[in-house]
Formats: structure tokens, C-alpha cells, sequence
């Protein structure tokens, strides 16, 4: 116990100092290598960004991928033209939409363009534009429902925005009908 007493003051000095050398440390880290070990892994992850673009780089390059993306590209077209109409064709979609009321059998069937709506998606759409289009006939609810299946199954793809059935005031008349449609159309494209 007489070696602590003599050796408290050596004691407490030397924890002293050890204490303000670990303070020291962890204020060193703190401001020079955490900083350094965030710039690390930003590093590291351009690193592997740059790593992913050149591997890719490599594969376009490679004859195979060059046919499976051009497939691939041939494909997704083809999907898209079951969704859009050419400017060109826009025309004889009230035409079609007219056949398909026909073999329907709808009556008193009229069909009319709309002018695009205010604060429709087309200023987002850089190739695209929505076309509207409404149309009403007088039928009963099979003939709707039958006419309502034919217009889903068109290609390109018309969508139903709304419809409306009123029912007739007449027995042997059927319920008036008054539909929106839309349809997107590629926009002209001018050379």
C-alpha cells in the first residue's frame, strides 16, 4: 500500500495524461479521418458506377447484344403500336369506331372529335398527344356491353375516359348512350 502513496502523484499524472492523449485521438479521427473515410466511399462508389458503365460499354459492343437489343427494341414497337395510332391513321379511327357500332347494331349512333382538354397531359408529352372523341347511341344494356367489348379489344388501344346511360323515357326505345374515348396519337413529326 506504501508504493500507491508514494506513487499516486506518478499515478494520477500519467492517467492524466493518458486520458487527454485519448480525447486527443478520438478529436483527430473525428476531424481528419471520418471525413476521409465518406470521401472513400464516394470514391469507391463512382468507382463502381464507372466499373458498371464500361462493362456495359463492353457488352453493346459485342455482336450478340447488339441483335438482342435490337430485337428487343423491335419488340417493344410492336407494343406500342397497340397503344398509339400514326398521325396519318388518326383519321380512320372514327371510321373504324363507326363499323364497330354497325355490326353492333347500335341506333341513332353519331360520333364527333373533341378539341383537346385544358390541362391535359399533352405539354408533358413530347411525342404523344391525346386524341378525345365522343360518341352516343341508343341501345339496350347488351348492345352497350357488346359495343363497350368491341371498343376494348381495337387495336391501337381506345380508352373509355367516361361514359353516361340515361334510360329511355320509351318502352320500345332503347337507353340513350354518351361515351368519351381517348386515344393517344403520335405527333407528326416535322423535318
Amino acid at each position: 500500500m506504501s508504493f500507491i502513496k508514494t506513487y499516486r502523484k506518478h499515478f494520477t499524472t500519467v492517467g492524466l495524461i493518458w486520458a487527454g492523449c485519448l480525447i486527443l485521438f478520438v478529436f483527430a479521427y473525428i476531424i481528419v479521418f471520418a471525413p476521409q473515410r465518406k470521401s472513400k466511399k464516394q470514391v469507391e462508389n463512382q468507382l463502381a458506377e464507372t466499373q458498371r458503365m464500361y462493362d456495359f460499354a463492353i457488352n453493346a459492343t459485342k455482336e450478340e447484344t447488339k441483335i438482342r437489343l435490337k430485337e428487343e427494341i423491335e419488340n417493344l414497337q410492336a407494343k406500342l403500336k397497340d397503344f398509339v395510332i400514326e398521325f396519318e391513321e388518326s383519321a380512320n379511327l372514327t371510321f373504324d369506331i363507326s363499323l364497330l357500332a354497325n355490326e353492333k347494331k347500335v341506333d341513332s349512333f353519331s360520333i364527333k372529335d373533341q378539341e383537346n382538354r385544358r390541362g391535359s397531359a399533352e405539354a408533358e408529352l413530347e411525342h404523344l398527344r391525346e386524341n378525345y372523341i365522343n360518341i352516343s347511341f341508343e341501345g339496350g344494356f347488351n348492345q352497350f356491353a357488346a359495343f363497350l367489348n368491341a371498343l376494348e379489344r381495337h387495336r391501337p388501344v381506345v380508352f373509355v375516359d367516361n361514359f353516361r346511360i340515361t334510360r329511355s323515357q320509351q318502352e320500345d326505345k332503347g337507353n340513350k348512350v354518351d361515351m368519351k374515348l381517348a386515344v393517344l396519337v403520335r405527333k407528326r413529326q416535322d423535318s
